[in-house]
């Protein structure tokens, strides 16, 4: 059996800050509120349904998805 390959480093920026509360929402990803009421998300996704999930909570609370990039490991805290 080959072995998995490590999750892939995403970085989610939203408009509008999240509510402490909804960082549950979110599997473990960072979040970082930036000035202009921009949001940032960073961190291991483990796979696509993960993601989904994700996009689906980011549509739920109302937030608009201004930016999903896939990040190289080093790149994560840029």
């Amino acid at each position: 059996m080959a072995p998995s390959a490590p999750p892939a480093i995403y970085r989610i920026t939203l408009q509008g800050h999240l509510e402490s509360l909804a960082g549950d929402w979110f599997e473990g990803l960072q979040i970082t509120l930036e000035d202009h009421g921009i949001t940032v998300m960073t961190g291991p996704i483990i796979d696509q349904a993960a993601l989904h999930r994700i996009l689906r909570n980011i549509r739920d609370l109302g937030l608009p998805l201004l930016a999903l990039e896939q990040v190289a490991a080093g790149q994560a805290d840029m």
